[in-house]
């Protein structure tokens, strides 16, 4: 029988975005909250830090679209709307030589949902006519939403809709990249659906690009803020080690500092972490019941790597762009989106998504290649000086939505009374995101008064044709 938050205590371990989600949506209804975090900051993987040799604070960039219904309401909850900026159109660019790297631009027009994308997607020079009518092509098969199952790899997908070798490299590849983090035998079609669907056809709104105008540890302090004013006992640097059932029913937490005890517990933890921790709940000895397991070699995480770049001038004029027929997927111009006077120089973040490769590569040699791969699409970088540099490396940062994984991931719910999981690596319907990891936060709290949905934000509404396409079955 589920706990009755109003009555009894909830401890929350992890307070990455999901716990953070649960521990916000418990405590506004009245729960008594404690919340465990094994680092000295929140965020999770969505997390900030200060360089110890550059002085300047580093994280990997996230960012948010306006389908982030569940997201963007905590973030609201918390009075910090006014930190994320908002972008109603993407510039995709392409290298050049001497020095006029062509851009692509694609925004919104006055067309009703789908098309309305579809003047600018036109006239972008990056792709020729036959790939633009391939691309459209595929698009029509996402007009009524995603697939049902997941068995299906975008590869197979890209294969099965005839994409050309152009379409794919300047549209298809960028996209999914970016939000999915991985390569197209690694991820399900229906999670790329997702993000077409949601980016480009169903709502002016829903695909709205918005990025955090600070730090990500500084961008969820308000959300800190917000549950310790509701009465959240929030605990930094409180490394749970295990996890037991008392006699009378009971959880019983086991810190380095003390044990902490409560009616339910969520993990709002990573797959590894929530491994260990169920693993804790076998005795020495024993076997585990196979009631109780789940799957969690099934789950991969996927790597990104970031390099920081510190220059003593602008070195152009966009505040992000998508970087085509390279190695890096994305450029921020984080100087520019925070606003920095001109006179403090700029800070560009490169991102490598799916970095494998770039795991077991040196520093250096990363930092030499992003700084030639960069200059043809920011010339102006040739007569700038370098004055800081970075590489970020995160092994973790997202897990692969691979084919048929849907099978394995958990609900928020377990086989132990009283226990519940968070993540975005839960059952949420969602791919590896922030969204995904609030969705999932609110899912746990929910099931912990025994009303799955009760905290979830409604999804964006399809506007102009879509209200009608995207029902049809």
């Amino acid at each position: 029988m589920p706990a009755d938050a109003n009555q009894h205590d909830v401890a929350v371990i992890g307070a990455g975005t999901a716990g953070l989600a649960a521990a916000v949506a418990l405590a506004r209804d009245g729960a008594r909250v404690t919340l465990l975090e094994r680092r000295p900051f929140v965020g999770g993987r969505a997390y900030s830090y200060l360089h110890p040799a550059l002085g300047e604070t580093i994280d990997s960039q996230h960012v948010v679209v306006g389908c982030c219904t569940n997201f963007l309401d905590l973030i609201t909850q918390a009075g910090a709307a006014d930190s994320i900026r908002w972008y109603d159109e993407l510039c995709f660019l392409e290298p050049s030589t001497n020095g006029n790297p062509r851009q692509s631009w694609i925004k919104s027009g006055s067309l009703p949902a789908p098309a309305h994308n579809s003047l600018s997607f036109l006239r972008a020079p990056m792709l020729t006519l036959r790939d633009k009518a391939r691309i459209a092509a595929g698009l029509a098969h996402f007009l009524r939403g995603c697939p049902a199952t997941d068995q299906e790899s975008f590869a197979a997908w890209l294969k099965r809709t005839r994409q050309t070798d152009r379409a794919i490299r300047h549209f298809w590849e960028p996209v999914v990249a970016g939000a999915l983090n991985d390569v197209f035998e690694r991820c399900s079609t229906k999670y790329a659906a997702k993000v077409f669907y949601e980016s480009f056809l169903c709502s002016t709104e829903a695909g709205r690009l918005g990025i955090p105008a600070a730090p990500l540890s500084e961008f969820f302090q308000p959300v800190v803020d917000l549950a310790q004013s509701l009465g959240v006992d929030m605990r930094a640097n409180a490394s749970v080690e295990a996890i037991t059932r008392t006699p009378d029913g009971r959880w019983k937490l086991k810190t380095r500092e003390c044990e902490i005890e409560s009616n339910a517990v969520i993990l709002a933890t990573g797959f590894r972490q929530t491994q260990a921790l169920i693993q804790s709940l076998t005795a020495p000895g024993a076997s585990p019941d196979p009631a109780t397991q789940i799957p969690f070699d099934k789950f991969v995480a996927a790597p990104i790597t970031t390099i920081h770049l510190w220059f003593d001038r602008e070195v152009t004029d966009l505040d992000h762009a998508v970087l085509l027929d390279t190695r890096i997927q994305w450029m921020f111009a984080k100087s520019r989106i925070r606003r920095w006077e001109p006179a403090r120089g700029s800070y560009l973040e490169l991102v490598i998504s799916a970095s494998w490769p770039e795991i077991d590569m040196p520093r250096e040699q990363i930092l030499a290649s992003a700084l030639r791969e960069v200059e043809p699409f920011f010339p102006r970088v040739r007569e700038a000086t370098l004055l800081k540099s970075a590489v970020l490396k995160e092994a973790r940062a997202t897990f692969s939505v691979v084919p048929g994984l849907d099978r394995y991931r958990p609900p928020q719910t377990t086989a132990y009374p009283g226990l519940y999981l968070a993540g975005d690596w839960t059952a949420t319907e969602w791919p590896s995101t922030m969204e995904g990891a609030v969705r999932s936060g609110r899912l746990a709290a929910g099931e912990v008064l025994g009303n799955r949905t009760r905290f979830l934000a409604p999804e964006t509404p399809a506007t102009g044709l879509m209200r009608w396409l995207s029902r049809v079955s």
